[in-house]
């Protein structure tokens, strides 16, 4: 039995009924409000809803799993903490389809670094629960995905994948994996680049969100 303990804000769609549902992941160290300020951009027909990573931070922020430094400042992720969350976000979006006036056959996840990294998981462990991802600076870690993933249907998938090409805390060439991981899966993708650091680019916003109005029609 899933319990729910995100928290999380939403956005109404103006439909009553089978509404396309986009699920918000920040990134490390921010919060729901984030990735939310796209919300009043996006297609008034998304039910969307921002989660918060279940992890607090000190100061500030939250996080889907902790980021570990050694005494060489080498850093590597807890793996197992990241598969918690993406059992999470997967028991989240049945509650949410159950919840609220959503189309579970229309369901998109976006993410942000930490966020996508998660999205990726979540896509690609339970490709039945997801249709599409916008996966922005991030990318896709091996570890927290099922060992047999290549014998997994991913046909109704679509990803669209973006990254700064002067990205100094997610390195671009992490990112530049996907379009090959995903291609050997037969998954629908776009992937694009854009001379930018760590973070989302106007252009890079308006090319997200127009393949997003050709995906939930």
């Amino acid at each position: 039995m899933f319990t729910l303990d995100l928290h999380y804000i939403t956005r109404p769609s103006t439909l009553k009924e089978n509404a396309p549902l986009l699920i918000m992941c920040h990134g490390y160290g921010s919060d729901e409000n984030d990735l939310f300020s796209f919300a009043s951009e996006l297609p008034e027909e998304l039910f969307i809803i921002s989660l918060r990573a279940p992890y607090t931070l000190q100061p500030f922020g939250n996080a889907w799993y902790a980021i570990n430094f050694d005494a060489n400042q080498n850093k590597w992720s807890d793996d197992e903490q990241a598969k918690e969350s993406r059992e999470k976000i997967a028991g989240f979006i049945d509650y949410a389809c159950d919840q609220y006036p959503v189309n579970k056959e229309s369901v998109t996840l976006l993410g942000f670094s930490q966020g996508t990294i998660l999205s990726y998981a979540v896509a690609l462990t339970y490709p039945e629960k997801v249709k599409n991802v916008i996966a922005l600076s991030g990318y896709i870690n091996p570890n927290i995905i099922p060992e047999n993933f290549e014998s997994i249907d991913y046909s109704k998938l679509h990803f669209y994948c973006s990254h700064g090409s002067a990205d100094q805390v997610i390195p671009v060439e992490w990112a530049r994996k996907a379009p090959k991981f995903l291609e050997a899966l037969n998954i629908d993708f776009k992937y694009s680049e854009f001379p930018v650091g760590h973070g989302v680019a106007p252009q890079n916003f308006y090319e997200f969100k127009n393949w997003l109005l050709n995906k939930i029609q």
